[in-house]
């Protein structure tokens, strides 16, 4: 019983053990296919003749000899003749299909008596064509040998036993683990076609049964040759769960379909973007495998099968009459961690020798077919993302200098007011969700389609792909910077788990809020001092879809996190936040436990960057200390002196704040444990000294409270960029007294940020009714009365 409720429920999970169901209906459907190649009509009468048969003797047992006697007499099949027909037709299907599992830890499991290891020997019982193929390492002496070995579940000794067992010369894993699995696994494999299936897909008896007729495409001319790929679509299976998990298969839905399709044909630009391809077997084989396994640069493994194909004269086409069930990502983070992994991957992919090769051996057409569908639309949306840096911080300075002003009071320079006025009319969600439309209007029809646009707009679409834009944007740029990529394991768990604060701050810290941040912080700026933004309107017009993204980019994680909006887990998550911020990092600590020691590994890059990502990286930093170049000169302490000593003498209370916190820590590390009282006056004489600053200033210069603001507003980026430079320079900076410092003002900085996240936050937690309606909007009615009760019976449990 309790080995049927584990299999129920994988089976509606993204599990290893419903992928191995749903392939095994292919021996099934080459079993029901010989049936009916094999058989006549007098047969298949033969054969219900005795199905009736068995069915009679099975309820009444005491006639079943004068039952078979008649049903003999009536001409029905032999008993050993039928058996001997099941025995051929289930030795063919074994001919025709073997199923091989590439689980390479598989020898690791049985070795530690792992549980996971009896669960494989249970699938292989229950399937007798599945394989499984791992890596075995066995001690001879001091040295290890590693193997690759292929077993099965003998029926007849009813144990597991060995087909197959080849030495490696060394240990597999040199490069990336997926590819290096499928390339490890490929030699056990059978027959003239091979189809690569992931761990969370699904498929379909009815499915299975076309896998004949898209065999014989391989015989068919697309063109001048024959295909080496033919692409599968995919059905995504996880729409239901949530409203993200409806965002994603929609989008892949259109990408698997209307996408590849004119990908194929007529641009003939399609390549291998994952499972579940068929391949060529013995094409490929001849030719470097279906993977490339290098080490960072093959981060996207599927899609060089592609690349391969095409710079070897190969044929990709693409078949929608058949499909295969697929699995997505349904939780935001995990959302998050994929695109961040795919779009590392195509920063990868732009220094790679075949994309290099692609773009010097097709045709002018078919290269910018290739250049928008692989990594152009990675530039393309980072394009986008830009054009919003480049309009905001334009328009600041512009604002700042005076430009904007004398350009708005000046009579002959109308058309350039009216060109600088353009609104940007760039829906950074909407364009995202146009294939969507019309592939569902294809299938659905229109008014559905129009339909499921609108209710994916009440449940904040817009809000998913914007920020999803920002994840793709941070990602494919770092890589192009630096490079670094690396595999972010995703996982398949289920989506109902709320994130805590400190897990979301760590993931979209640098991709969103900290760019979030300084789009409000020149949001505010250019409010302030903009001429033409002096009308409300015109400057809720010019700033809309700013104002749009940079909210999204701060409050989108928690919009899409389950129970994200309760009050008092809301106060946990701070309380979370808070110890992890202020825990003191250890040599063996990790980046979920302290702060300083995620920090670290979070500009890790920057170490094994090189020369010029580091110029780069400075020269991108100096857009912060123009905010402050600016600024000065609008402060009334200014008096209008344009002189660059103002700038310099600007400068001085930037020192002093910085002696002023040396002052501070020190204080603290000496006296806050044990001489508290010597800390709190420390603390009273430095209030004191900044207050008679201030009031000094008030009464000897033109000095208002107003400028005490402003002066906040460009302070904060300088001292920003100021954190970022003194990161790329860490390697000559890391062992000086300076070091310290930088990292305790780097830490309230992330306070600073944090704080300005999570205040929204408090607020609309602190709104009654907001956590039902944002609960209703991730998921279905009747989920959200169930996840209701289990939040019922969790406090029971807690009380």
């Amino acid at each position: 019983m309790a080995r049927q409720l584990r299999m129920w429920a994988s089976h509606r999970g993204q599990t290893l053990s419903r992928t191995v169901r749903g392939m095994m209906y292919y021996q099934r459907a080459l079993d029901i296919l010989a049936l009916h190649d094999a058989e006549s009509e007098a047969d298949f009468k033969d054969g219900q003749a005795n199905a009736r048969l068995e069915s009679l003797s099975g309820s009444h047992k005491s006639s079943s000899k004068r039952s078979a006697t008649g049903a003999s007499a009536k001409g029905a099949m032999p008993r050993a003749r039928l058996a001997k027909k099941v025995k051929i037709r289930k030795a063919v299907a074994g001919l025709k299909f073997t199923y091989v599992v590439a689980c390479q830890i598989y020898g690791a499991h049985k070795a530690k008596r792992d549980v996971r290891a009896d669960d494989i020997l249970f699938l292989m019982k229950t399937y007798p064509a599945m394989r499984v193929a791992y890596v075995d390492e066995v001690l001879t002496g001091q040295d290890v040998q590693y193997y690759s070995v292929l077993v099965k579940y003998d029926t007849y000794l009813e144990k597991e036993v060995e087909i197959y067992r080849i030495q490696l010369p060394g240990p597999l894993k040199l490069g990336e683990g997926k590819p290096e699995n499928q390339n490890h696994a490929i030699i056990f494999t059978r027959g003239d076609a091979v189809q690569t299936i992931d761990m969370n897909q699904d498929n379909y008896f009815e499915e299975a049964l076309k896998m004949r007729n898209l065999l014989e495409e391989f015989n068919k001319h697309y063109g001048i040759r024959r295909p080496q790929i033919l692409g599968v679509r995919e059905h995504v299976f996880t729409g239901s769960v949530s409203s993200l998990a409806w965002f994603m298969s929609a989008q892949e839905t259109s990408f698997v379909t209307l996408g590849q399709r004119v990908l194929a044909n007529p641009l003939k630009v399609r390549m291998h973007y994952g499972h579940p391809d068929v391949f060529d077997r013995l094409w490929f084989l001849t030719r470097g495998g279906i993977s490339k396994a290098s080490r960072v640069i093959n981060i996207s493994e599927d899609i060089f099968a592609g690349f391969n194909c095409t710079l070897r004269g190969g044929n990709v086409t693409h078949h929608e009459y058949i499909q295969v069930g697929k699995g997505r990502d349904v939780g935001l983070n995990q959302i998050a961690l994929f695109e961040a992994k795919v779009s590392s991957g195509n920063g990868e992919q732009i220094l790679s020798r075949d994309v290099y090769r692609l773009g010097h051996r097709l045709d002018f057409f078919r290269m910018l077919s290739f250049y928008h569908t692989t990594v152009g639309f990675y530039i393309n949306n980072m394009l986008v993302v830009l054009t919003v840096y480049a309009f905001l911080w334009g328009r600041v300075y512009l604002a700042l200098s005076g430009i904007e002003n004398v350009i708005k009071n000046s009579s002959i320079n109308m058309a350039l007011t009216a060109s600088l006025n353009q609104q940007f009319i760039v829906q950074l969600g909407l364009f995202t969700a146009l294939p969507m439309i019309v592939e569902n209007s294809l299938e659905l029809g229109f008014s559905r389609a129009v339909w499921d646009f609108v209710t994916m707009q009440l449940e904040l679409c817009s809000v998913f792909f914007t920020f999803s834009l920002g994840t793709k944007c941070h990602y494919f740029g770092r890589t192009l910077l630096h490079g670094g990529a690396k595999y972010r394991a995703t996982g398949r768990g289920f989506v109902v788990r709320h994130e805590r604060f400190a897990e979301n701050y760590r993931l979209y810290a640098r991709s969103h809020f900290v760019k979030g941040v300084e789009l409000i912080i020149l949001l505010i700026i250019y409010e302030a001092y903009g001429g033409t933004a002096s009308s409300t309107a015109v400057y809720i017009l010019l700033t809309f879809s700013s104002w749009f993204l940079a909210l999204t980019w701060i409050i989108g994680p928690f919009l899409f996190n389950p129970t994200g909006f309760d009050w008092l887990q809301t106060v946990y998550d701070l309380e979370d936040f808070q110890s992890w911020l202020w825990y003191k990092g250890g040599v063996l600590m990790k980046a979920d436990q302290s702060w300083e020691v995620w920090w670290n590994e979070e500009h890790d890059h920057l170490r094994t960057t090189d020369f010029w990502g580091r110029v780069i990286e400075i020269v991108l930093n100096i857009r912060f200390f123009l905010i402050h170049y600016g600024m000065v000169y609008r402060l009334h302490i200014a008096a209008n002196n344009k002189s660059v000593l103002v700038y310099f003498v600007s400068w001085v209370y930037i020192v002093c704040a910085m002696v002023l916190y040396m002052i501070l820590a020190l204080a603290g590390e000496k006296y806050a444990a044990k001489n508290h009282l010597y800390y709190r006056a420390i603390q009273l004489l430095v209030a004191v000294f900044i207050g008679a600053v201030i009031v000094m200033l008030l009464e000897l210069t033109e000095f208002e409270i107003v400028d005490l603001l402003l002066s906040v507003l460009a302070f904060i980026p300088t001292g920003w960029g100021m954190i970022s430079i003194s990161l790329v320079l860490k390697p000559f900076l890391v062992n000086t007294m300076a070091w310290p410092v930088i990292v305790g003002a780097a830490r309230l900085y992330e306070l600073a940020i944090a704080g300005v996240v999570i205040v929204p936050l408090a607020i609309l937690s602190w709104f009654p009714g907001f956590q039902a309606m944002q609960t209703r909007i991730l998921f279905n009615q009747a989920f959200s009365r169930g996840l209701q009760i289990s939040r019922i019976l969790t406090v029971k449990k807690q009380t």
